[in-house]
């Protein structure tokens, strides 16, 4: 056993070496060879310390990692790691003495602080090494035998004051294809160590394993040597732990299986290659058994709507743009009663469904849960039910505290009523499935309310944690302690009354334990059977081999309570450890229970409606609005239409102006879609969604610094992504495409974008732009048509009405807006006369250019009378010609024009 924040921690029994075993320890025995024993001097270890000896020993095999140096009720960190910790968590640097001749730095950090302090080093991205003091005091020669119990990451976290709790905390690995510098195929394992949940899923290039990374977010990614570069924040393991041979040993030795077949992962061998190098990292660094890893599960991309980063980003699913929480989608919906249910309904919500059958089934568990009214009442049931499925992890790992036992009963407590409020006439469905997990677990609640106290201390060592009447021998020890006194009066009375001193008493100090005072004057009197322990100026002090031994029970009285108590803890641990499927089962029917109670209280409280799950392809949205800007608008949100099919209306050109609603229209048509797929009542008064395999998203644009990327490359890669991958059956927003570069050839990309997209991709496309002559595309592409965000010009100022109406718009609005924002008047008057020059230019001669543009056919245009009347008025010198010979050249000119 060893001992890790309070708690008992069981440690893995000795197992036969594997070849990944001795892999590893050749790799430390070269570290330990490499590595300089003092990190601040030149100096052999032989001239140190025995005690600093052990310590660089040991961090000689952790040089990447801070190591917690357990010395009494302090971890001690030396030399850089001292200067490091003192820096990152604000705390004092000092010095230890001297070692080899040199002061050493030292910070340190009391046991019991731990976990305040690993918190803040996890936030970091940082490693810690926990180095306990694992021998007996005084126990051989030299300094107490010491070892490093676990290397803490921000991936292999249990505990729960290391966690955000409604937040998922994932580790990732990536196995490349192996051919050379390819980055083609790749396998991706995900674990999230808090929960058990291990899973694995292979992509088919980088592009979608960036895709996927974005959806994950991990805290920790694994890749090969020599890959590190191409995914941005992993770190690297050695090539030869993504050995598919391996890798298989690897996981067929955990789940003591002969092979894979039985987890349907036999024909991903780069998936299960990433599995294996992610286990034995997580096996490393966690140095216990995993009992809470029990299966491994197959993700498919095929199953779920895909969406890139820039989408992921775009749309503020799970983040704000600025990378808040508040504000996200995510943060609307989440409205959960349990931490568990709030990481479900993040999962549902990064992994949209395409499978028609499943949608309609969550579909229909909402809307049973709405109609049959029992959902408010499950809500208050569910509020008292903690986080089961981290809790049942902590018991398979053996570090399951008290308070997470009692907060597992009160859930248990819960179960009942859970049962009873759940529909009991439905045909087999989700909900069902549901009820029938949430089967009451009598025997073992009734076992965690005889064994626990209702408000037990955080930590075992502290005692007090099993119930009075659950363990005899445990009931007699600690009586014992408590009827001391009233046996230490019982023998003052005795003692008293044979030997007739009156003025005798017994007493306790922590120097001397028990004794019997007496006044030196009275000494003499003293019956021989006392013996003499202490001589003080006026009192003699004796103790007898009664009280001996009595002293001897009462003082490891409270010992043995405490030992006795760790060992019936760990007793309840086992047997809740034979519980943990069933206990599982129950935290995964909590959950989703949860998640679908939040999803019908937000279709009841937002007035939303259920959707058709069409097999038809289109998307038909009536009076839409965008979940999240209606709840933080004060005055009533505008509601849309929309509607795409594939024949006639599968490409929109929205135009209008700026603060006009042309991106909350198009955003909000991605996050219908969204919600629909993953079972979510909608925001709209009715809504019909067909399939949709992928969202794309080309909305705003900024400066990729890090890699060298100007804001129109930025805008051109999403785009060319796009173009390059959209499918009939996927719906992409493009707003202000070719605003990056020069009016020109802006407005040449924007125009090719759009028919590549109405001719040959052929998908549903919201396409917003400020570029009017793009409304033309209406007239000579089928399936495309003009839509506009409606405003009205008052005085000097403009309304916006946020309507979506039919057709182009016809104005822009733009110093209308540029007031609204403040611009100074003196500059807009200048524009509007910079404005109405241009315009009458415009209006004297066309442009050729843009006219070719939207010419009837590929070829140049013939030169018409525009082509005329441009080249006599370049022939024209104003300055030189006479009234007359004006009027004569106004004459040709209007001459030419007909």
């Amino acid at each position: 056993m060893w001992r890790h924040g309070g708690h008992l921690t069981r440690r893995r029994t000795a197992a036969p070496r594997r070849d990944s075993d001795q892999a590893r320890a050749a790799q430390r025995a070269r570290a330990r060879s490499q590595a300089s024993p003092d990190v601040t001097d030149p100096d052999p270890l032989t001239a140190h310390t025995p005690m600093m000896q052990q310590y660089l020993r040991i961090k000689a095999e952790y040089p990447d990692t801070l190591l917690l140096y357990r010395m009494g009720d302090f971890y001690e960190l030396f030399y850089e790691d001292a200067q490091r910790a003192s820096e990152l968590l604000d705390i004092t640097l000092t010095r230890r003495g001297e070692s080899a001749g040199r002061p050493i730095p030292m910070a340190g950090i009391p046991v019991h602080t731990l976990e305040s302090y690993l918190a803040r080093l996890m936030k970091k991205g940082l490693a810690v090494a926990i180095c306990e003091q694992t021998g007996e005091p005084g126990a051989g020669k030299g300094p107490m035998q010491r070892e490093v119990v676990r290397i803490v990451t921000p991936g292999t976290l249990a505990e729960e004051a290391l966690l955000d709790a409604r937040e998922l905390n994932l580790i990732v690995a990536v196995s490349p294809h192996p051919a050379e510098g390819c980055f083609g195929p790749a396998g991706v394992a995900i674990l999230e160590f808090a929960s058990g949940h291990f899973s694995v899923l292979e992509v088919a290039d980088e592009a979608a394993l960036q895709a996927e990374l974005a959806r994950l977010s991990p805290v920790e990614c694994l890749v090969p040597e020599g890959f590190a570069d191409r995914v941005p924040g992993s770190q690297t393991l050695p090539e030869w732990h993504f050995d598919p041979v391996s890798a298989t040993r690897v996981l067929t030795a955990h789940f003591r299986t002969r092979d894979l077949a039985g987890f349907g992962c036999d024909d991903l061998p780069l998936a299960l290659a990433a599995a294996g190098a992610l286990l034995a990292y997580v096996q490393t660094r966690y140095r216990g058994e995993l009992g809470h890893i029990t299966g491994l599960s197959r993700e498919s991309r095929a199953a779920t709507v895909e969406m890139d980063p820039a989408t992921r980003q775009n749309l503020e699913l799970t983040r704000t743009l600025s990378g808040q929480r508040t504000g996200s989608l995510l943060a609307l919906l989440d409205c959960t009663r349990t931490a568990m249910g709030a990481r479900l309904l993040g999962r549902w919500l990064g992994q949209p469904l395409r499978e028609r059958a499943r949608i309609r089934e969550r579909h229909a568990v909402v809307r049973e849960l709405i109609d049959g009214g029992g959902y408010r009442d499950l809500r208050q049931l569910l509020a008292g039910v903690a986080d089961c499925e981290r809790i049942v992890s902590r018991i398979a790992l053996s570090t399951a505290r008290p308070r997470d036992l009692v907060a597992l009963l009160v859930s248990l407590e819960r179960l009942p009523a859970l049962h009873q409020t759940l529909p009991g006439d439905l045909p087999p469905s989700v909900l069902n499935g549901i009820r029938e997990r949430l089967q009451p677990r009598a025997a073992l609640a009734e076992l965690l309310r005889r064994a626990l106290e209702e408000q037990p201390p955080l930590r075992v060592s502290d005692g007090g944690v099993i119930r009075p009447g659950f363990d005899p021998e445990l009931d007699r020890l600690r009586g014992m302690q408590a009827d001391a006194d009233r046996f230490l009066r019982a023998i003052e009375a005795r003692e008293r009354e044979a030997t007739g001193l009156a003025q005798m008493k017994v007493a306790y100090n922590r120097v001397h334990g028990y004794y019997i005072e007496v006044p030196r004057s009275l000494s003499e009197r003293v019956p021989a059977r006392f013996m003499r322990r202490q001589t003080l100026k006026n009192a003699e002090r004796y103790t007898t081999e009664e009280l001996k031994q009595f002293e001897d029970e009462i003082l490891s009285a409270r010992d043995r309570a405490l030992s006795l108590e760790r060992e019936l803890y760990e007793r309840l641990l086992e047997d809740l450890q034979r519980e943990i499927d069933s206990l599982r089962a129950v935290a995964d029917a909590l959950a989703e229970l949860d998640a679908f109670c939040a999803l019908a209280e937000n279709a009841v409280r937002r007035d939303w409606v259920c959707p058709e799950i069409s097999d038809e392809p289109g998307i038909v949205i009536e009076a839409g609005r965008h979940p999240v800007v209606e709840s933080a608008r004060q005055d009533p949100f505008v509601p849309n239409d929309l509607r795409l099919d594939p024949e006639s209306r599968r490409l929109l050109v929205i135009t209008g102006p700026n603060m006009g609603g042309k991106s909350t229209y198009m955003r909000q048509a991605a996050l219908i879609v969204i919600l629909a797929c993953i079972g979510s009542f909608v925001p709209a008064r009715a809504a019909r969604i067909g399939p949709v395999d992928r969202i794309f998203t080309r909305i705003g644009a900024s400066d990729d610094l890090t890699s060298g990327r100007s804001t129109f490359m930025v805008e051109m890669t999403e785009a060319a992504n796009i173009l390059n991958n959209a499918g009939p059956e996927s719906l992409v927003l493009m707003d202000e495409i070719g605003r990056g570069t020069s009016t020109f050839d802006g407005l040449a990309l924007a125009l090719a974008c759009a028919e590549r997209l109405a001719r040959q991709n052929r998908s549903m496309t919201l396409f917003a732009t400020h570029y009017f002559e793009l409304t033309t595309l209406a007239e000579r592409e089928r399936g495309v048509a003009n839509v506009h965000t409606d405003a009205i010009e008052h005085r000097d100022t403009v309304v916006f009405l946020h309507q979506v109406q039919e057709g182009p718009a016809n104005q822009s609005y733009g110093l209308q807006v540029a007031a609204l924002a403040g611009v100074p008047a003196s500059v807009l008057k200048r524009a509007r006369q910079h404005l109405a020059e241009l315009e009458s230019r415009a209006l004297a001669a066309a442009d050729p250019t843009q006219l070719a543009l939207f010419a009837p056919s590929p070829a140049i245009a013939e030169p018409g009378p525009a082509d005329a009347v441009v080249e006599a008025l370049e022939a024209l010198d104003p300055d030189r010609l006479t009234p007359r010979e004006a009027l004569d050249a106004l004459y040709r000119l209007r001459e030419l024009l007909t």
